[in-house]
């Protein structure tokens, strides 16, 4: 960087007196220096400009730039939190933050269809994009949409958050929560068993949520 600086100033210098410009050497000398300032600071500075232009286009982080909200109802329709959805990079990071919910341990899953109306059996079955069978303890499983359980305290409130790695967010990606028509993420009524297909004996769907592509990113 020192070089450069002085290379610039050169070609800022007071031009001699014309007694001088009869040396030989120094005519040599400020060509050298005026050939530097023309050459290697441009091209420095397209490179760094050009470098930063790709990293803003890349295609890496297209659809992730923003977490996805789901608002949670119950089966009345009445809203007992969210849960927040975040690229983890390799996974999908789940935070829930529930209210008036039952206590007591429950599973929870991603279901197939963006769908929440009460009771909920419009969201489908598991989100299966592999044509597994349900359970991380099942040797044949898991679904793509199995989550792990979370417990509830007799306050019916909870604030957690776990990462899912079967998951992504990125659309276009056959196990994309962000699919075509969206998904839903279900809580039911008791805990999964982890192997039990196809929903691991959790009982009846007693909260849902639809996840979709957040506004402004609809591809």
């Amino acid at each position: 960087m020192s070089v450069v600086l002085f290379l610039r100033d050169r070609c800022h210098e007071p031009q001699p007196p014309k007694r001088l410009m009869r040396h030989r050497s120094f005519l040599l000398i400020s060509a050298l220096g005026l050939a530097a300032c023309q050459s290697d600071v441009p091209e420095t500075a397209q490179t760094d400009t050009a470098t930063a232009a790709a990293a803003e286009t890349s295609p890496a982080t297209a659809g992730t730039e923003q977490p996805v909200r789901v608002n949670m109802i119950n089966v009345q329709g009445q809203p007992v939190g969210t849960a927040t959805l975040t690229d983890a990079g390799q996974g999908v990071e789940f935070l829930l933050q529930l209210e008036n919910m039952p206590g007591g341990t429950h599973g929870v899953h991603v279901h197939q269809n963006g769908v929440c109306a009460p009771p909920f059996e419009s969201a489908g079955p598991h989100f299966n994009p592999t044509g597994k069978q349900h359970g991380t303890e099942n040797p044949q499983g898991p679904h793509a949409g199995d989550l792990p359980n979370i417990t509830i305290g007799e306050s019916g409130r909870l604030d957690t958050a776990f990462v899912d790695t079967k998951l992504t967010l990125q659309p276009g990606q056959p196990n994309s929560l962000l699919k075509e028509g969206g998904t839903s993420l279900m809580i039911h009524a008791y805990a999964d068993d982890y192997k039990t297909d196809p929903s691991g004996n959790s009982g009846g769907r007693i909260a849902c949520g639809v996840i979709s592509q957040p506004q402004g990113q609809q591809p």
